[in-house]
């Protein structure tokens, strides 16, 4: 009959430990769910939100919370002072954000919306009460001719167009592949790439050395979504259009850069998820929450201003709260 081996010091050791570590965890109180992080200048609202679902192209006036835009603790310090600034989907949600902001660093703002009135004069009432110009150009970033058209009418009021942000979107969930279809897949290319590049090479030639483009990327352009595949689609060709771009403008001094976020509290998800699915938007983050608009548009500052980022082109910056 085989003897039972002697255990060695070292299989000793390690068993001892892990007694230690056994006994330790038994004896801790349960661990409650973690609240979700507050690191900003004031507390942000968490899931669970109302239930909700809204029409589109969404509408910020009926959201519930209403997104945090103001950003009341920037201190604007004249980092665009001067400039002009053209703004796709600037009505609402990051893009509201970024006006105000810009505007308090001292830029005059061109807003591009679809349709969405209310959340037009809502920002263009914010972007004056901070002391600039601001006007709104109401059409569809899809159609050149009017991409052509507010290119012209942001020269026309204000003579000259040194930033250019691209942040139009469509967003529609689609969980099965085969139910994506091709007016869907249509809509979301037009307004998120050919929106893009219509933008781009209007305002391109009207930019002096200094300018910038900063382009609205994704997490999903990043990681991809298994019920975003058109979505993601684009964000992914956002980035490689930032990168391509930004070399090819180089020559110009033009620089080109883009912002990736996680989750935002914006209308473009209540206007597309279940009302369930909207009640925990953002609750599978590591910070347990979306993000508000004002905690991502300083980095379009950030990179729109040649005081900040002069030597930054090319970039794509994730801002996915702690993935």
């Amino acid at each position: 009959m085989p003897t039972k081996p002697v255990s060695s010091n070292a299989e000793s050791k390690q068993r001892s430990v892990q007694r230690e570590v056994d006994a330790t965890d038994r004896a801790k109180p349960k661990t409650k769910v973690p609240a979700a992080m507050q690191a900003g200048a004031r507390r942000y609202p968490a899931p669970p939100f109302p239930k909700q679902h809204h029409h589109k192209p969404g509408d910020e006036w009926t959201i519930e919370p209403r997104p945090l835009y103001d950003a009341p603790f920037w201190q604007g310090s004249g980092k665009l002072a001067g400039k002009v600034a053209l703004i796709t989907g600037g009505d609402s949600g990051i893009g509201r954000s970024v006006a105000v902001l810009f505007a308090r660093e001292g830029a005059d703002v061109a807003i591009v919306y679809l349709s969405e009135d209310r959340d037009a004069a809502a920002t263009k009432e914010a972007v004056e009460a901070e002391g600039r110009r601001c006007i709104v150009l109401r059409g569809d970033v899809t159609k050149r001719a009017f991409c052509r058209k507010a290119v012209e009418q942001t020269l026309k009021a204000f003579g000259a167009l040194d930033v250019l942000v691209n942040n139009a979107a469509f967003q529609v969930h689609s969980t099965e592949f085969a139910d994506l279809t091709e007016k869907h897949f249509d809509t979301t290319l037009k307004t998120n790439l050919y929106g893009y590049f219509h933008m781009a090479q209007e305002a391109v030639p009207h930019m002096k050395p200094g300018s910038a483009i900063v382009n609205t990327g994704s997490i999903t352009g990043i990681d991809g979504s298994k019920e975003l595949i058109d979505y993601s689609m684009t964000k992914g060709g956002i980035h490689a259009f930032t990168r391509a771009l930004s070399g090819n403008l180089i020559s110009k001094g033009i620089r080109v850069n883009a912002v990736a976020p996680g989750p935002v509290w914006t209308p473009l998800n209540p206007s597309e998820k279940r009302a369930e699915d909207v009640a925990q938007f953002g609750a599978d983050t590591p910070m347990k929450r979306p993000a508000q608009p004002e905690e991502i548009a300083p980095a379009y500052v950030f990179l729109a201003s040649p005081q900040c980022s002069s030597y930054i082109t090319g970039e794509i910056l994730p801002i996915i709260g702690g993935y």
